[in-house]
């Protein structure tokens, strides 16, 4: 077995003491904080915010109750377009997380849709305390043509973003990697885009504890 070179023990270590600090980022008790239906009821502007983006029913909530370890933190459902408003979540001072909207369908009137997708639009453009969205990508299905046109929007805005491929203990074994390169090879020239892409599994728990370094990370 070869030796592992002290340059390469340190980086372990680094890691590892990364991957702990998320989780106990995320071992605090998180709780809901409000809903905001439009621009005009979002919170005040202080805290470090991290937005979940994505298809309708990608699995935003479900990963932000793993992630946070309490089930019914945010509120699951297998009909598409259920999430109708901006959702914060907090364990405290310094960080809220935010559940939006997802895009793409929704059993709601047309009217009522596009108002979503204009207060996604809107929010994502003119919050100056939003630090990063986690555009949630179905590991089944890859990028579609409404992701992208979100990536374009987050690139144009100068909103940071990073890949987060959900469900993707559903692919048979070697499939994650040949998506994850895909991916990475789709958003390598788009200026805003995180080059990292993390694959995850809510359900299985896979992916969580870089996800939770990552922003805890971001909230210093």
């Amino acid at each position: 077995m070869p030796e592992i070179s002290d340059s390469e023990l340190a980086l372990l270590r680094e890691e590892a003491e990364r991957l702990e600090t998320g989780r106990l980022f995320f071992a605090r008790p998180w709780q809901f904080l409000r809903s905001s239906p439009s621009i005009e009821t979002l919170p005040p502007i202080g805290d470090t915010e991290v937005a979940f983006a994505g298809r309708s029913n990608v699995g935003k909530s479900s990963l932000i109750n793993a992630l946070t370890g309490q089930g019914g933190l945010a509120r699951t459902s297998n009909t598409p377009g259920r999430t109708q408003e901006l959702n914060f979540f907090t364990p405290g001072p310094g960080l809220m997380l935010v559940d939006m909207p997802g895009y793409g369908y929704a059993e709601a009137p047309k009217p009522l849709v596009d108002s979503w997708n204009r207060l996604i639009r809107d929010y994502l453009r003119g919050r100056v305390s939003l630090r990063r969205v986690y555009v949630l990508i179905d590991a089944r299905h890859g990028l579609k043509a409404n992701d992208l046109e979100t990536l374009d929007l987050l690139d144009t805005s100068a909103v940071s973003y990073q890949i987060v491929l959900t469900k993707a203990d559903k692919l048979k074994p070697g499939g994650i990697e040949r998506v994850v390169a895909e991916t990475a090879a789709a958003i390598a020239r788009r200026p805003a885009a995180h080059p990292t892409i993390i694959a995850t599994s809510s359900e299985k728990g896979a992916g969580l504890d870089r996800l939770r370094a990552e922003i805890a990370a971001l909230a210093g």
